[in-house]
């Protein structure tokens, strides 16, 4: 079931590359941590997280883009997830895609998340050929909404979204374009 279809990215630190079935159990440790939880919806079990895998590669299949495992290149480490997603229930903006990262807590304050998401961001303008992309996360949330304004994302707006008030970021491609290199 875990097919490797995804193109492999890498970066000075990091590789996001395709799921493989090594990766459940190490992505349900971090799943389970309530403080990681915290800022999705809730903590995950070990089916949830082989659940939620499966439905990744099933978007990677459906729409050409999807969510990376990522890894530490020094350790070969599982950190968790960097990618892109297409919300069929999001209505407050239009969009290509949604960019987001769930990392383990440990990795947390070492600009992995940051470093990833500008690498998904590159390779979703540059070579997937979006044109629009947010990234949302409940107005608490300072790390990501600092994250989203580090790789060039611009404050949009405030909803109420899956039950929770969100705050969304946005960036077109030609805002991409015009950010320094």
């Amino acid at each position: 079931m875990f097919h490797d279809s995804h193109p492999d990215l890498t970066t000075p630190r990091l590789r996001l590359r395709g799921w493989r079935e090594e990766d459940v159990e190490p992505m349900a440790a971090i799943n389970a941590d309530p403080e990681v939880g915290r800022w999705l919806a809730g903590t995950a079990t070990l089916a949830d997280t082989e659940q939620r895998i499966h439905q990744y590669l099933y978007h990677w299949q459906e729409r050409g883009f999807g969510l990376w495992a990522v890894e530490e290149l020094e350790t070969g480490r599982l950190i968790g997830r960097i990618g892109l997603v297409y919300h069929d229930d999001w209505t407050a903006s239009q969009h290509d895609a949604e960019i987001g990262w769930t990392l383990a807590r440990e990795a947390w304050g070492r600009g992995y998340a940051t470093e990833g998401a500008h690498e998904a961001l590159r390779w979703a303008f540059e070579e997937r050929g979006l044109d629009d992309i947010i990234s949302i996360t409940q107005p608490g949330n300072v790390r990501s909404r600092r994250v989203m304004e580090k790789v060039g994302l611009t404050y949009r707006g405030q909803t109420q979204w899956r039950g929770f008030a969100q705050v969304w970021y946005g960036i077109e491609r030609d805002e991409w374009e015009r950010l320094p290199k």
